[in-house]
């Protein structure tokens, strides 16, 4: 199943999985890479629970799941957040 996702780039540790997993792509190994996208990664675990606290029962529909992160992207990319 193709997701439709493109990139230029792979910023990755210097672990092997990764080395072999993107060996065709341009990678750019090192903590200097991959800061960014651990600070990401702790933002949406935030909004995450986030959410989920402020409900009391959040849906276990996968469709509303995706829908919900879909509003944290559109917030963390207009800058609202």
């Amino acid at each position: 199943m193709s997701l439709g996702i493109s990139f230029n780039k792979i910023a990755c540790d210097d672990w092997d999985g990764f080395l072999v997993a993107f060996k065709h792509s341009i990678k750019q190994v090192g903590k200097r890479f991959t800061v960014g996208i651990e600070g990401n990664n702790t933002r949406l675990r935030t909004f995450a629970r986030r959410a989920f606290r402020k409900t009391c029962c959040f849906s276990k529909n996968p469709t509303n799941h995706l829908k919900a992160f879909d509003l944290v992207f559109h917030y963390i990319n207009h800058g609202w957040v």
